[in-house]
C-alpha cells in the first residue's frame, strides 16, 4: 500500500495594513510630539514663544491632516459611524475612535486660544486680513481658558499616544509589534519629528536651538530602542528575532533608518544645519514607520519566505503619500496667510 503524498503550499499574503495607515501613525504622532513641547510655554509661560509658536504650527497642520488619512486608510468613511454605533471596549481600535476626535478638537481650540492675539495683529483689510480679524476678536489673550484646554488637550494626546501604540502592541500574531519597546518607539521618533517640523517653521536662532535639543533627545532615544531591539532578538525574545529577521532581510533600509537617526544627532551642534537635521528627524519618523508597518508585514505569520510587497502608483500608495503631503503644504499655507511672520504678543 502506497502512502499519501501531501504537499504544502505557501502563499504570499497581501498587508491589511496600507500606506494610509503608516502616513495616519505619521502625521498623529508629529502632531503629538509637536503639541507636547508647546506646554511648557503657553501653560508655565517658560521656553522661546517662537519655539512654541512654530510647534503649535506644526501640531495643527498635522494634527488636521491625520484623521484624514484615517478615513482613506478605512477606505469607506462611513466605517467610522460602526465604532459609535456597536461600541467595543475590549478594542483600542475602538477607544480610538473617540480618543482621536477630542485631542483634534481640543488641538483646534487650544490653538485658537493661543494664537487669539497673533491673529488680531494680522488684521487687516485683506481677505486674510479680514479671517484673520475674526479670529483674533479684540486680541486680549484668555490665559484661564487657555490652560483649561491645553490640560484636555494634554490628556487627549497622551490617550491618542496610549491607543496609536497598543493596538498595535496586542497584536501577538506579529511578533514584531507585540512588545513594549513599539509604543517607546513610536514617542521618542514623534518628539523628534514633531520638533524637527517645527524647526522647519522658524527662523528664528534661539528657537532653533531650543527645539533642536528636543530633536537630539527624540533621535537618541529612538536609536537606544532600536538597539534593545536587537539585544532582545539575540536575546531570545521573539519580537527581537522578528527584528533581526527584518534587519537581515532588508539591510540596506534597515541601514538607511539607523543613519536618518544618528545624522541629527551629528548636525545639530552646528548651527546653519539645524534645518537639515529637522528634515531628517521628520524623514526618520516616517521611515520608522514604514518599517515598522509594511516591512513588518512581510514578515509571514506561518510558514518560510517572506511576503513581497510593490507599493502601487495610486492613491492607495504613492499618490496617497503625495495627497498627505500635498494636503500638509495647503493647511501651512492656510495657517500662514492669517498669521504674522513673527510671535509677537502670541
Amino acid at each position: 500500500m502506497n502512502a499519501p503524498i501531501l504537499e504544502l503550499t505557501g502563499f504570499a499574503q497581501d498587508p491589511a495594513w496600507l500606506p494610509w495607515a503608516v502616513q495616519y501613525f505619521f502625521l498623529v504622532g508629529i502632531s503629538l510630539g509637536a503639541f507636547l513641547l508647546t506646554l511648557p510655554h503657553f501653560l508655565a509661560g517658560r521656553g522661546s514663544v517662537e519655539a512654541a509658536r512654530a510647534a503649535l504650527i506644526a501640531a495643527l497642520i498635522t494634527g488636521i491632516a491625520a484623521p484624514i488619512a484615517l478615513l482613506a486608510d478605512l477606505h469607506q468613511p462611513l466605517r467610522f459611524w460602526r465604532f459609535y454605533l456597536s461600541p467595543n471596549g475590549s478594542s483600542w481600535m475602538a477607544w480610538g475612535a473617540f480618543f482621536l476626535p477630542a485631542y483634534v478638537g481640543g488641538l483646534v481650540a487650544y490653538g485658537w486660544l493661543a494664537l487669539r492675539p497673533a491673529f488680531a495683529a494680522r488684521a487687516g483689510t485683506d481677505l486674510p486680513g479680514r479671517i484673520a480679524g475674526l479670529l483674533g476678536g479684540d486680541g486680549a489673550p484668555w490665559p484661564q481658558r487657555l490652560k483649561a484646554v491645553g490640560v484636555f488637550t494634554a490628556v487627549g494626546a497622551l490617550l491618542v499616544a496610549l491607543y496609536t501604540g497598543a493596538e498595535l502592541a496586542v497584536v501577538a500574531a506579529r511578533p514584531l509589534w507585540h512588545t513594549p519597546l513599539l509604543p517607546l518607539g513610536l514617542l521618542a521618533t514623534a518628539i523628534a519629528a514633531g520638533a524637527g517640523l517645527a524647526t522647519l517653521l522658524t527662523g528664528d536662532p534661539a528657537a532653533r536651538r531650543l527645539l533642536g535639543r528636543a530633536v537630539a533627545t527624540g533621535s537618541a532615544a529612538a536609536l537606544l530602542v532600536f538597539i534593545a531591539g536587537l539585544l532582545a532578538g539575540f536575546a531570545g525574545a521573539a519580537s527581537g528575532e522578528a527584528q533581526l529577521a527584518l534587519v537581515a532581510h532588508r539591510p540596506l533600509a534597515s541601514l538607511l533608518l539607523v543613519l536618518l537617526l544618528a545624522a541629527p544627532l551629528l548636525l545639530i551642534g552646528r548651527r546653519q544645519a539645524a534645518p537639515l537635521a529637522g528634515l531628517l528627524a521628520v524623514v526618520a519618523a516616517w521611515a520608522w514607520r514604514w518599517e515598522l508597518f509594511m516591512g513588518g508585514q512581510r514578515l509571514p505569520k506561518s510558514g518560510a519566505g517572506f511576503y513581497d510587497y510593490a507599493v502601487p502608483f495610486g492613491t492607495e500608495g504613492l499618490l496617497g503619500v503625495l495627497g498627505s503631503a500635498g494636503l500638509m503644504v495647503l493647511i501651512a499655507l492656510a495657517l500662514h496667510a492669517v498669521l504674522p511672520a513673527r510671535a509677537g504678543r502670541a
